[in-house]
């Protein structure tokens, strides 16, 4: 007798919780493949949800890269009694609060829920209650991008401050240091390759 859908379902909810899982300790230890496989996995999920909220394509693949730096620099912070996929979506759902926040965009419907591939959260307004460890990951988060903002090459650190600090767009990136938006983009995106190396590198040797 074959298992009932249910059971079915819970058993690649289980098999896929315990291959995050897995994949977080490669990633801690410097298995870059290990992250770039959880990457894989989430990032169209990611996307819709930040697209749901932001509805600019253009800046959702920012912020969808955003949220998976952000969630690479904080893995030792991941608490392993909850699915990564519902960790990761904190994140971009934070992630876009603050740029809604900072760019006083249209605001987004907060009552629909979004469907997790663990079915596991509805989207919610993040509590303003204190948490002194958050606060502390926060800080440490923060501070960890920012030396691997300051190790990249000049040209490198300088389109990363102008798109994801000032929140230039890219056309305004080209004007501003005279390049061609492709090379723009090029720059950005070798950037995100360079962060996500030095934040491997730094986890590491944690």
């Amino acid at each position: 007798m074959s298992p009932a859908p249910k059971e079915q379902e819970e058993k690649r909810s289980h098999d896929s919780r315990v291959e995050d899982h897995e994949l977080i300790r490669l990633a801690i230890k410097g298995d870059q493949k290990a992250f770039d496989k959880l990457k894989h996995k989430y990032h169209d999920a990611i996307f819709n949800l930040v697209y749901r909220m932001i509805r600019d394509k253009e800046e959702v693949e920012d912020l969808t890269q955003e949220a998976f730096i952000k969630a690479f620099s904080s893995l030792r912070s991941f608490n392993e009694e909850y699915a990564f996929s519902t960790w990761l979506y904190k994140i971009a759902t934070n992630n876009c609060i603050d740029h809604i926040r900072k760019k006083k965009l249209p605001s987004f419907s907060i009552d629909r829920p979004i469907r997790t591939k663990d079915d596991e959260i509805s989207f919610e307004v993040p509590d303003s209650t204190y948490e002194p460890d958050r606060d502390v990951i926060d800080r440490q988060r923060r501070t960890l991008i920012e030396e691997a903002i300051e190790s990249l090459p000049p040209k490198y650190r300088t389109v990363i401050r102008l798109r994801h600090t000032e929140e230039k767009e890219y056309q305004e990136i080209a004007e501003l240091l005279s390049l061609p938006l492709g090379t723009v983009k090029a720059h950005i995106f070798r950037a995100r390759e360079l962060l996500y190396k030095y934040l491997k590198d730094r986890l590491r040797h944690y």
